[in-house]
């Protein structure tokens, strides 16, 4: 059974111009111990289908609704919101993109740590000291003990991305969501915080969704990739299959926008024209029609089914492999 199950999910928001359909009818899979790519432009629907899975979506102006969304078995929508709140501490954490949002200014590294951990594990302060000075140290994080006292204002990017790692890793989640967590950092410390997941995923088995628009990252770390655009999910591969056959006109596109050093050594890139669609009206057919480079007349009248191309592999488009060239 699949440690998270999601079928049919639809998060909308109401505006004064109408309902914005910011996921639509997102379903996949999560086993033990896998490591999931959402990749896409700003807008795709990525952060949202995150926020939705941890019922972080303010209700209103959002509504969150599925056909099921289970994490072990449980209904996340049927939770109260203290039992989201409970899950979201010990079983699931998320990472986000900005530390600097996500940490409280006011209070010392250590304080925010060894909250989490009372709040949680029901240590008293002693141990959740001790334990604190373990995932800093996990984390790898100098003179651990030294820096609790320490304001988010004293570390840099990377180690502040680190105690946010650290704060999520604290109570041993089964899913660790990472929205953008390397965006702003440069590409050393990206390599770190990669490799620190890749450790966390081989030695505790935790699952991980990683969210991001950098294929290199996507490349290098995980197992699938779901493509995201307009709210939807149109192609879904094991990482190989993805970058080797990719099989929809808007997983092209980002392949051909992504600067890569085993291809030819002049090969230009090639930016997606145009602008995302609106999700106010959308479009009834391929939401990524006016921007497509391969589209066929059937394009033109009727929108795509999921079509199955391998194992694990599809994609939700007409054009045939013999035109999907990068």
């Amino acid at each position: 059974m699949a440690l998270l199950a999601i079928r049919n999910l639809r998060t909308r928001f109401a505006t004064d111009r109408g309902t914005v359909r910011a996921v639509d009818g997102v379903s996949f899979d999560l086993g033990e111990g896998e490591v999931l790519g959402l990749v896409g432009e700003s807008g795709s629907g990525k952060s949202v289908t995150a926020l939705s899975v941890m019922r972080l979506v303010p209700e209103p102006p959002g509504q969150v609704t599925a056909d099921s969304m289970t994490f072990d078995g449980v209904d996340l929508l049927r939770l109260s919101e203290a039992q989201a709140r409970e899950v979201r501490g010990a079983s699931m954490a998320m990472v986000f993109q900005d530390p600097m949002r996500s940490l409280n200014p006011v209070l010392s590294i250590g304080r925010q740590l060894v909250e989490v951990l009372r709040r949680h594990q029901k240590l008293d302060r002693a141990a959740a000291r001790r334990r604190a000075i373990e995932l800093l140290e996990m984390v790898g994080i100098p003179l651990a003990e030294k820096r609790l006292a320490a304001y988010p204002h004293q570390f840099s990017g990377g180690m502040r991305q680190r105690v946010m790692i650290a704060i999520a890793l604290s109570c041993n989640p089964r899913l660790l969501i990472a929205d953008e967590a390397t965006t702003a950092l440069d590409v050393t410390i990206q390599a770190q915080i990669v490799d620190l997941v890749k450790r966390l995923t081989r030695e505790r088995g935790t699952s991980v969704i990683w969210i991001s628009h950098d294929l290199g990252v996507v490349a290098n770390l995980c197992d699938r990739v779901n493509v995201m655009y307009a709210g939807r999910i149109v192609e879904s591969a094991p990482i190989r299959d993805l970058f080797h056959r990719p099989s929809h006109g808007y997983t092209l596109g980002l392949l051909g926008s992504t600067p890569r050093i085993d291809g030819p050594a002049l090969r230009r890139l090639s930016p997606i024209e145009g602008l995302p669609p609106n999700l106010i009206d959308p479009l009834p057919l391929c939401p990524f029609l006016p921007r497509c480079r391969i589209s066929v007349p059937a394009c033109r009248e009727r929108a795509p089914e999921r079509r199955d191309l391998g194992r694990e592999h599809w994609a939700s488009c007409f054009a045939e492999l013999d035109q999907r060239t990068p």
